[in-house]
């Protein structure tokens, strides 16, 4: 089965190229605007299974991977910044607070239509960060395009004081521990 990655975002993919598979990548449809009154946990797996879904329609022999990750504080959510004004606005809001990413994980078997979901939740506390620290971060790493503003696969690590999680990769954005499990039970031959 041809295994296709429901994703544009170069996180995901350089992720998902760690398992040595060959795969597609494919720009889902959707409008990832939370429900009202969505819990954010709901909203990440709601949001990988509709990416799955958008992009293996119509597909009949294909594994399609689709992910999402919310940033939460309670009930204030922290998407993408996509301007260096609101990358820093977010990162003032999460200083010294502790911050759950969901990130969810959906597997679409197009030849038998059944879809698996896992959620992988990271627990990120940040410590306390000075406006310099927040503005010189923003500058040299430009982190517009992940949910809260930091990435801690590069320099971002060195604004947290802990994280806890299952799964390292999930904070990246694409769980490997379990799209592993998920992709062994669909019969993907892995080490």
């Amino acid at each position: 089965m041809k295994i296709i990655l429901a994703s544009t975002s170069a996180y995901r993919r350089m992720l998902l190229e760690r398992l040595q598979l060959p795969f597609e990548v494919a720009r889902p449809e959707v409008d990832e605007t939370p429900l009202p009154d969505e819990l954010p946990p709901t909203t990440a797996e709601r949001l990988a299974v509709e990416k799955a879904r958008a992009v293996g329609a119509g597909l009949r022999d294909a594994l399609v991977i689709g992910s999402d990750q919310v940033a939460h504080i309670g009930s204030e959510t922290f998407g993408k910044p996509g301007t260096v004004e609101r990358a820093i606005d977010q990162l003032r809001r999460m200083s010294g607070k502790t911050v759950m990413f969901h990130t969810a994980l959906a597997v679409l078997n197009t030849r038998s239509g059944e879809i698996r979901t896992e959620a992988a939740p990271t627990r990120v506390q940040f410590r306390v960060l000075s406006d310099d620290e927040i503005v010189r971060y923003v500058e040299k790493e430009r982190p517009l395009d992940c949910a809260g503003s930091a990435k801690s696969e590069a320099l971002g690590i060195t604004l947290l004081d802990s994280l806890s999680g299952d799964d390292p990769t999930a904070l990246v954005g694409l769980p490997l521990i379990a799209l592993s499990r998920m992709l062994r039970a669909e019969g993907v031959v892995l080490p």
